[in-house]
């Protein structure tokens, strides 16, 4: 009879345990909906303390226990720039940092001066005008395993079916949510220096190699260094420059990082921009439109102005 009051106690202690569990696994966010959808970001322009790395997603819990250890009570961030499903895991780059401040607000030279002392750089994002998003609870730390196998597959479904271009990831631990941002436009603008040195570098491999096979020689032309170089926009990382530079994103840096070779980007095809969105909050479309929507329609008048104009040859036939 003892035996089975033991085992009957042992079996409700399971019961118990595993409804603890079924309930924590709720608590963390297991049933939430993720809705994804494409309008206003969530946040505006910020000042950040970042660490760039280069290595498996997975490692990036560390540098959050860095970064949060320093000052607990600001917001987390990670942003997240090569495709894990088309990258190797060694090879895929991203930051993990702390907002210092965000807005017209500006960051505690204090809070500077402690993150710079732990090898932290600081930088500023703009507030982009666009973006795909979507929000997932933040209550618990088994929250965030949930989030990144949740709406990590939602995001890239949502991008692909509409063919956008949106890169590179944002999340942002903001209170008791978890903010998934992609920007729409203005993606260079959220290359930090690292980053941006990595592109240029490897752009001027792959033209380094065209270069070799077209002419078999191991050279540059002078004028695709040229030409290279000015595609390439430099940000200063000194704080002075991060806090008090306007964010003036050009043309041309918005064309040359729009679409990383191997960033998130893939998922989807650029092109259909932001005309197929029904973008929240803008009424029948006529307001809000993004400033890169002109942008677009100005490539394609472009583009249809240069299938018009006659070659030379055509000019010459002509001429006879």
């Amino acid at each position: 009879m003892a035996d089975w009051v033991l085992l009957g106690l042992i079996g409700a202690l399971l019961v118990l345990l595993l409804l603890t569990l079924f309930g924590f696994a709720i608590y963390s966010g297991l049933f939430s909906e993720v809705v994804v959808s494409a309008g206003s970001p969530p946040i505006r322009n910020i000042t950040l303390a970042y660490k760039f790395k280069v290595g498996p997603y997975g490692e990036c819990g560390k540098l959050f226990t860095e970064s949060c250890s320093i000052s607990p009570k600001l917001c987390s961030i990670g942003v997240y720039y090569d495709n894990p499903h088309t990258v190797p895991p060694e090879k895929c780059r991203y930051i993990v940092g702390c907002i210092l401040s965000e807005g017209e607000e500006k960051p505690s030279e204090e809070l500077i001066r402690l993150f710079q002392k732990f090898g932290f750089k600081i930088f500023s994002f703009p507030a982009p005008s666009h973006v795909v998003m979507a929000t997932f609870p933040f209550t618990t730390p088994f929250s965030i395993q949930l989030a990144v196998n949740r709406v990590h597959p939602a995001l890239d479904t949502y991008i692909k079916e509409r063919k956008l271009c949106a890169h590179p990831r944002l999340e942002i631990y903001k209170g008791d949510r978890i903010y998934f941002v992609c920007p729409l436009a203005r993606q260079g603008d959220f290359y930090v220096p690292e980053m941006k040195e990595m592109e240029r570098k490897s752009r001027a491999a792959e033209a380094d190699d065209a270069q070799t096979d077209i002419t078999g020689a191991d050279t540059l032309s002078e004028t695709s260094s040229i030409s290279l170089e000015a595609t390439t926009d430099s940000r200063e990382t000194s704080v002075a420059t991060s806090i008090l530079s306007p964010f003036a994103a050009g043309r041309g840096r918005d064309e040359l990082d729009n679409r990383s070779e191997h960033s998130y980007s893939e998922s989807g095809a650029s092109g259909s921009s932001f005309e197929e969105l029904d973008l929240e909050g803008n009424g029948d479309g006529s307001a809000g439109q993004p400033s890169d929507l002109g942008y677009a329609e100005e490539q394609e008048t472009t583009k249809a102005k240069w299938a018009k104009e006659p070659t030379a040859l055509e000019k010459e036939r002509g001429e006879e």
